[in-house]
């Protein structure tokens, strides 16, 4: 089969789907994308077509994008139109013609496949769909009128997308039950996967010390160590309620630490370390920011998690809090749906309410009050990710309806 794949950046989310397929002498896969790969980000077996979007595509982006709800149109038609082109080049310089492609749909490469090839079988890949009424951004702020049409707007490329796809996939429950009801029968639901191999407790069950040279911190086994991981600290993922309840902790437990995964960004005319500095500070001998890390490093931190503390608002669930139950890390989670869709309270986590620091504390202190507990729920929760979302099972339903589709 020659397997397409279509987005803006190489591989992104179908890094593992990818890497699976192209193990199979049986498929050709090729993947077009706007973002040249870097020499170490290719994949044996996997051609790379890098297409450009034209002048007169740039043209048409210059002269909307002061009309900013243009924007999120323009952006996916200019896309979409590249997509197409780079298909239609493929098959008259090389004659390769795709069995099927398989696309991000927010980012508009699919919707217009069809028109160069009808019969070509296509599947979506479906991330957020943002509600109108029920936005993820209005669980913390009431919703402005300009926020409301930016979010309509947002809803092209996904509905164009959904009218011409052959079969979408979603990773959870939560994000499938967000898109509309008319197009829910085209959904499969799968996830992406969690290595279950790499995110594992380190050899011999017992929690180690962590020890990271570039910052020179060394902390030795036994240490209360509380982690917190987000590729933005944002209040998207509670960065701010976060840091108020482990101002209380750290309050009550002397010996304890927290490590910090993830960017600062920009927030207003600060940051948001530099917020929480002004807010209430923190003890920086106890506080350790990171930064983004390496995989190996990741590894260490979740190995050495005493309890590992997960927050979000109404929206797409994070890798990482899979991550973390899989290392077989106690997770205190927040109490919202995409994380209650993974975490029982009291089962397999425990959960907090977002907007209430002194909650999530006194979560936090349960499990680093009772060893034995926070034991049994990091193995439970281990057990669902082997159960739910190992990554061979998630390639392998990824792989059935790929056949289903084509056939």
């Amino acid at each position: 089969m020659n397997i397409f794949f279509a987005h803006q950046k190489f591989p992104a989310h179908f890094l593992n789907l990818v890497k699976y397929l192209a193990k199979n002498p049986e498929n050709n896969i090729y993947f077009l994308t706007e973002t040249p790969p870097a020499e170490n980000e290719l994949i044996p077996n996997v051609n790379v077509e890098v297409y450009q979007k034209s002048d007169r595509y740039n043209e048409l982006f210059d002269s909307t994008k002061n009309i900013w709800p243009l924007i999120r149109m323009v952006n996916p038609i200019t896309r979409g139109m590249a997509v197409m082109e780079a298909l239609e080049k493929l098959n008259k310089e090389k004659k390769i013609r795709p069995d099927i492609v398989i696309g991000h749909a927010g980012c508009g490469a699919l919707i217009y496949c069809k028109d160069l090839f009808p019969n070509l079988p296509v599947i979506g890949y479906f991330e957020w769909f943002q509600r109108i009424e029920k936005t993820s951004a209005n669980y913390l702020n009431a919703a402005q009128r300009t926020n409301r049409i930016s979010n309509r707007t947002h809803h092209f490329p996904k509905l164009m997308s959904l009218a011409l796809c052959d079969a979408a996939v979603t990773a959870t429950e939560f994000q499938y039950a967000r898109y509309p009801e008319v197009y829910r029968p085209k959904f499969h639901v799968i996830h992406e996967g969690i290595d279950t191999r790499f995110c594992s407790p380190a050899p011999g069950g017992k929690r180690p010390g962590l020890v990271l040279d570039d910052i020179k911190l060394n902390l030795p086994a036994g240490t209360e160590i509380i982690t917190y991981v987000a590729r933005n600290l944002d209040p998207v993922r509670g960065f701010p309620q976060f840091m108020d309840s482990i101002r209380l902790v750290l309050a009550n437990r002397p010996k304890a630490h927290v490590v910090v995964v993830g960017e600062d960004r920009a927030f207003k005319d600060t940051t948001y370390i530099n917020a929480e500095k002004n807010k209430g500070g923190y003890p920086a001998d106890r506080v350790h920011f990171v930064g983004l890390r390496n995989r190996e490093d990741y590894q260490k931190i979740l190995r050495a998690s005493a309890c590992h503390v997960y927050l979000t608002i109404p929206f797409v669930l994070s890798q990482s809090c899979l991550e973390a139950m899989s290392f077989a890390c106690p997770v205190v989670g927040s109490d919202t749906p995409p994380v209650q869709e993974v975490i029982e309270d009291g089962v397999n986590g425990l959960l907090a309410e977002f907007r209430s620091p002194h909650h999530i504390a006194r979560k936090i202190e349960n499990i680093l009050d009772d060893p034995e507990r926070a034991k049994a729920l990091g193995t439970a929760a281990r057990e669902t990710i082997l159960k739910r979302f190992e990554l061979n099972k998630c390639l392998e339903a990824w792989e059935d309806l790929i056949y289903k589709t084509i056939h």
